[in-house]
């Protein structure tokens, strides 16, 4: 389609779904579509030489928001940040533009031709993730990545339903391992029989809770010298901290707080955003939920200049599809997360 032509269209949609609603959400939607390019040029914070700049963001089955824009507003908004390394949950494509209908397999512009898109940013290397179904992890980078681990799980019953996967790049003379990850996203167990009594019984929880045990186990957990070595763990955790609990209010018990405790107590991981504000609570995603996480061990933690979750001109605003499709949303359902590390920093 031409892209003033589907600018054009989707304004004209906005203006029409949200005719009824108040002001400030029509001016919502108004500023996301009215232009294929983001409005506000966003800050690349200053930054030395000697750091690492890292993105993650779920981006929503393969920015289905953006794909009938041949991703212009998404490849414009990466380019302003210049990452170093990116990590994109959800980074294939699955529906056809702007509607709930699956795309058949040669329809698919990623994940194959991420090698093309990646390079719009300025990223010559990428990898997939290990995945059961239509939604893997991507890593691109300006270095050379090392695929270390496919991670899917085991049948029968410790399956990582939507995979997740453990690569290494070197930067300075520093090996990094990134691990990504997308957990079961569901209130009842992957493949439960009874899905009612499973989400009763907090099945999807207590699932995701195994997903997390069988990732780490196969990745930061295998190394004796982890909490020595730079580790880095991102992704769509699907589940509540309890660090946020002034927030929740759960009763400590609650088993939303399951994968988080693990990762907690029984990894060297630090979680980055909270390490960094430990008084404020920020939601990964338009409500008030963080599921989004960060994770790293203490010489990457030590390193972090900068981290935050981005609410920017282009991402700061998720705004319902017009349509009303189910879980459709613009530019995505999730936030991103930007952190720097300056890894010529000295202990």
């Amino acid at each position: 389609m031409n892209k003033k032509i589907y600018s054009i269209l989707m304004t004209i949609a906005c203006l029409c779904s949200f005719s009824n609603g108040n002001a400030e959400k029509r001016n919502i939607e108004k500023n996301f579509y009215v232009s294929n390019t983001v409005k506000k040029k966003i800050s690349k914070h200053n930054r030395p030489a000697s750091s690492l700049r890292v993105l993650y963001w779920n981006i929503q089955n393969g920015m289905w928001s953006d794909q009938g824009n041949n991703y212009d507003n998404f490849v414009e908004w990466v380019k302003s940040y210049s990452p170093d390394v990116c990590i994109w949950c959800e980074a294939q494509t699955i529906y056809k533009t702007s509607t709930a209908t699956p795309c058949s397999a040669e329809e698919r512009y990623l994940t194959d031709n991420w090698t093309e898109l990646a390079a719009r940013y300025g990223h010559k290397y990428w990898a997939i993730s290990g995945h059961r179904d239509n939604y893997p992890q991507v890593i691109t980078s300006k270095y050379p990545i090392e695929k270390v681990l496919d991670i899917v799980g085991a049948e029968p019953d410790s399956v990582v339903t939507h995979g997740a996967g453990q690569y290494r790049i070197k930067f300075r003379n520093k090996k990094i391992n990134f691990v990504s990850l997308h957990t079961w996203p569901q209130g009842y167990a992957y493949r439960a029989k009874d899905q009612a009594l499973s989400r009763k019984e907090n099945g999807g929880d207590k699932y995701r809770r195994m997903e997390i045990e069988y990732i780490c186990s196969h990745t930061v957990n295998a190394s004796p010298e982890a909490d020595k070595e730079y580790w880095f763990m991102c992704g769509d955790f699907n589940s509540r901290s309890s660090k946020d609990n002034d927030v929740y209010k759960f009763a400590p018990e609650d088993t939303r707080f399951l994968v988080h405790d693990y990762i907690l107590q029984h990894t060297p991981y630090l979680d980055v955003i909270k390490e960094q504000y430990p008084d404020q609570f920020i939601s990964s995603t338009g409500g008030q939920a963080r599921i989004d996480f960060i994770y790293c061990t203490q010489p990457l933690n030590d390193r972090v200049i900068h981290a935050e979750i981005l609410k920017d001109s282009y991402t700061g605003n998720i705004v319902r599809d017009p349509k009303n499709l189910s879980n459709f949303y613009h530019p995505s359902d999730h936030r991103p997360i930007l952190v720097d590390f300056d890894m010529g920093k000295k202990k």
